[in-house]
């Protein structure tokens, strides 16, 4: 017993100091929560080894007695012996405590860690819609950029010029090649505001469909190709679109900003994902905002 009891001593330093090895420095700051948790890793390991050679003592050094059951397996037997008062109290104690866990201290249906962050996100922007409802132009863009930085900077730049031409370059127009892209292979991922979508060539024409996309891709500036006529039934002669039939190519105004967040896009330079409930109502408008508000440059 004594070799057990030095051997339990050389363990319980060591474990200590193993402990203190891997968090010591916690334990020397200031925070006496840290100073208590040490002491208390102390008492555990301390008991917890003492108990355990108490026990191993023990079965080396007792000898069963009592009357042994009639039943045995492959001659093993079991003595009627009384189930031990702690344990039994001990076995007992847990389960009433697991039953007043379950349904008094803390119940299985009456928490829930995503409705807690969906009832205090829903707060949230139930404040943040009350406290922004009518803001003015200013606001909006200085609102506006913040999110951009955000959620957009990472593939279009923080200077929103794209990043090595793999995103849409929102300080200028559409290039050419984007509108001719649009033309020849058709737009019809906007579908929840534009769900008639929009068939790809609609003009058959090289020419034509080279005309136009310079004319669009300038800012409408020039004369107006007569090829034009098949996109103003859709987007109107001026290019600002129709409500539910073509977006605005002219401008980045709000309907189609807001479509583009919702559906996501397609087109020449990649695909961009669906941003649909990252954003609420008034920092989709924010966005916009400040995306008109960045112009040609």
């Amino acid at each position: 017993m004594k070799s057990m009891i030095i051997g339990g001593i050389i363990l319980i330093i060591a474990l200590m100091a193993g402990t203190y090895f891997v968090a010591g420095d916690a334990f020397i700051s200031d925070d006496y929560i840290n100073a208590l948790t040490f002491l208390g890793a102390a008492a555990i390991i301390t008991i917890s080894t003492f108990v355990v050679l108490k026990y191993i003592n023990q079965m080396k050094n007792d000898t069963a007695s009592g009357e042994l059951a009639d039943e045995n397996w492959d001659g093993i037997g079991e003595y009627k012996n009384a189930v031990p008062t702690g344990w039994a109290i001990a076995y007992i104690g847990v389960i009433i405590w697991m039953f007043w866990y379950f349904t008094v201290g803390y119940p299985i249906n009456g928490f829930s860690q995503i409705g807690q962050w969906n009832e205090e996100t829903n707060e949230y922007n139930a404040k943040f819609e009350s406290k922004w409802q009518n803001p003015n132009e200013q606001t909006l863009k200085a609102m506006g950029q913040s999110v951009f930085l955000v959620q957009c900077a990472p593939c279009h730049g923080v200077d929103a010029e794209g990043i090595n031409g793999k995103a849409q370059n929102l300080t200028k127009r559409m290039s050419k090649e984007q509108v001719e892209f649009t033309i020849r292979n058709g737009s019809n991922h906007l579908v929840d505001a534009y769900p008639g979508g929009m068939p790809p060539m609609m003009l058959q024409d090289d020419k034509d469909i080279s005309d136009v996309s310079a004319y669009v891709a300038s800012g409408f500036k020039g004369e107006q190709p007569a090829a034009f006529a098949a996109c103003a039934a859709c987007h109107g002669d001026n290019g600002e679109g129709m409500p539910m039939v073509g977006p605005n190519i002219k401008a980045y105004d709000d309907a189609l900003v807001l479509a583009v967040l919702k559906d996501g896009k397609k087109g020449l330079l990649g695909h961009m994902p669906s941003f649909e409930s990252r954003l609420n109502e008034t920092q989709e408008r924010a966005l916009a905002s400040y995306i008109r508000s960045l112009g040609d440059k």
